[in-house]
């Protein structure tokens, strides 16, 4: 036998394990300074004028989604990650786009300059950034609540219905804000009844959305290798109630106190559920 043949042999399965161990710590460090500078960065900008929208603004969001991202890729592969990211922004951007041109799914409305530069001259490349943050944050608030229940034969549904509630919850908080900022304007429709400008038909169209992405994406988002369930993720949880947070901010600047309590009930909802979930 030649005396190199031990070269050609396959690591061994603990030296395998080793060295995954050590990319997936890596890949937390690198996690942990994204989010560092998202929270900081919202921190640093929550004071700023309400009514404006700075290149800040646009490096938020564009760290919210790669926190986003990054916490996911820590449990799952990067390219089943990154193909659901790009499935999110499609659809959630495309439907953006349908309502801008047709009125529906959301609504007829329209998207002010402050938005950034469009896409095709129709909808502007945040909002697809806007929904990475909204469904993947609202997964991993999900998954949180739902630990007790996380062996139960219909999880995945139960996770799929909690995630869509909790990405309404966050269209909901983020209506106001995005008036103040101008991101977009909604026009009057035969429904009276409307948040900020959003009729209830908004908030309709937000939901199936959310439950159209989840049913592309959620079979990427499935962990495929066996063991034992992961710590309890706050992350996820950090970003969602950071982005609460902002919102409630502005709305408090420009007096919109109604929204302010508004957010901080259904924020403080999540944060008790959330822990209790995680203590599981």
């Amino acid at each position: 036998m030649p005396s190199d043949f031990s070269k050609t042999q396959p690591a061994p399965a603990a030296a395998r394990r080793t060295t995954c161990g050590t990319a997936l710590k890596n890949w937390g460090w690198l996690h942990l300074l994204i989010l560092t500078f998202t929270l900081a960065l919202a921190a640093a900008t929550a004071f700023n004028r309400p009514d404006t929208t700075t290149n800040l603004d646009a490096l938020l969001l564009v760290l919210a989604a790669a926190g986003s991202i990054s916490a996911l890729a820590r449990q799952l592969p990067l390219q089943s990650v990154l193909f659901a990211a790009f499935i999110t922004a499609l659809i959630g951007g495309a439907a953006h786009g349908l309502s801008a041109r047709t009125g529906l799914p959301f609504g007829p409305l329209s998207f002010g300059t402050t938005s950034g530069p469009q896409l095709f001259n129709t909808v502007p490349w945040t909002v697809g950034l806007l929904w990475i943050v909204a469904l993947f944050n609202s997964r991993g608030v999900a998954r949180l609540v739902l630990r007790p229940w996380r062996r139960v034969k219909n999880y995945g549904f139960l996770l799929m219905g909690l995630t869509a509630v909790l990405a309404l919850v966050f269209d909901f908080a983020l209506e106001p804000f995005a008036r103040l900022k101008h991101l977009w304007l909604w026009q009057p429709t035969k429904i009276a009844l409307t948040w900020h400008g959003a009729s209830p038909l908004s908030f309709l169209g937000w939901t199936f959305v959310s439950l159209l992405i989840l049913a592309f994406i959620m079979p990427y988002l499935i962990r495929k290798q066996p063991g034992n369930p992961s710590t309890p993720d706050f992350s996820p949880l950090a970003l969602w109630l950071g982005a609460i947070v902002l919102f409630s901010v502005a709305d408090a600047q420009a007096g919109q106190w109604a929204a302010v309590a508004v957010n901080g009930v259904l924020a403080g909802a999540a944060s008790f559920f959330s822990w209790r979930g995680a203590k599981w």
